[in-house]
């Protein structure tokens, strides 16, 4: 009954709004052998618990009950043994995922989504690798770091209005990794599997990628500019964006100019006014450079977007000027 209301709602979904074919049922059925192909050992057993997986009643809580569902025929020893000395060919897997249908909007054009998503493992004392994963509680001011391990997925959304995802690729974050790093590295392996596999031709219309206010979109378009994508990202509501300072004569003394505010002209006077007893300048090693920012849409200066690693600096800050004290 499981396996027939799948087929079923397999069948009555649509991405255009209209009725779909055996198609979808064909794909389904195509997936699902080259998914068996791709487990090199144990292949029974992991393709069997992949199902109990997804045919389960509600979350999975433990290994064991998964051992009861109908479409797991085998024992309990079986799964665990499948999971210990299994094997698959992921790279495979990716491959065959992205040679699926992929949803378009009605210009034909992809839409890609990254973003984060932790499996918490806050008793698993012995799982290695485990991150502090930031998670919203309820209320307000209830958000906790529990331990777990954050994946970052990359799905193909759907047009409309609707909750209906492709995911495409999914890869773990350790602890010392940079986030905006593995993010590009993912994106541009996903995007050259869409373009073996045909989904994405020269002349096509170029991928949408959407961030979200975690992401340091300004370096992810610089790492993505080689690749046929357009970076669509929300920014925090306290962004600041700012111009690069104008030049400095020769003969001019005293510490450089400080970065001016977006939206503001670039008088020299009132970048002076706004930094001018707060910080003391930055000493910069050799061979160091800042990561400047980007300015504004309607900004008509240019910014180099070349990216570098932070500039180390010494520096304290002076403490802000007290009023006397009243007599």
């Amino acid at each position: 009954m499981k396996a027939m209301a799948v087929s079923v709602s397999v069948q009555q979904m649509s991405r255009g709004g209209e009725q779909a074919g055996p198609a979808c049922l064909d794909d389904l059925d195509a997936f699902r052998g080259t998914f068996y192909d791709c487990l090199t050992l144990r292949a029974d057993a992991l393709f069997e618990l992949t199902d109990a997986v997804l045919c389960v009643e509600g979350p999975v809580s433990t290994l064991v009950g998964l051992t009861l569902t109908a479409e797991h025929r085998r024992g309990h020893g079986a799964l665990y043994d499948g999971l210990d000395s299994g094997r698959i060919q992921v790279e495979r897997l990716r491959r065959s995922v992205v040679s699926l249908p992929v949803p378009r909007d009605g210009h034909g054009r992809i839409t890609l989504a990254v973003d984060v998503s932790p499996w918490l493992r806050p008793d698993a004392a012995t799982s290695p690798d485990r991150s502090f994963c930031h998670v919203y509680g309820r209320g307000k001011g209830q958000a906790q770091m529990i331990p777990g391990w954050p994946y970052s997925f990359v799905a193909a959304l759907e047009p409309g209005r609707t909750s209906w995802t492709t995911l495409l690729d999914a890869v773990r974050l350790g602890p010392g990794d940079d986030a905006t790093t593995v993010t590009a590295t993912q994106l541009r392996e996903v995007i050259h599997r869409l373009r073996q596999a045909g989904q994405h031709k020269p002349g096509d219309a170029d991928i949408l990628i959407v961030f979200d206010a975690g992401y340091d979109v300004t370096r992810l378009a610089f790492l993505l500019a080689d690749l046929p994508v357009e970076v669509l990202g929300r920014l925090r509501s306290d962004r600041v964006f700012c111009f690069p300072p104008p030049p400095r004569a020769p003969s001019a003394a005293g510490r450089p100019w400080p970065r001016v505010r977006a939206g503001r002209q670039c008088d020299p006077a009132a970048a002076q006014r706004d930094h001018r007893h707060r910080y003391q300048p930055l000493r910069h090693r050799p061979g160091t450079r800042m990561e400047p920012a980007a300015p504004s849409a309607d900004s008509p200066r240019s910014v180099d977007l070349t990216p570098g690693p932070a500039a180390p600096h010494r520096g304290q800050r002076h403490p802000a000027p007290r009023r006397p004290a009243a007599r």
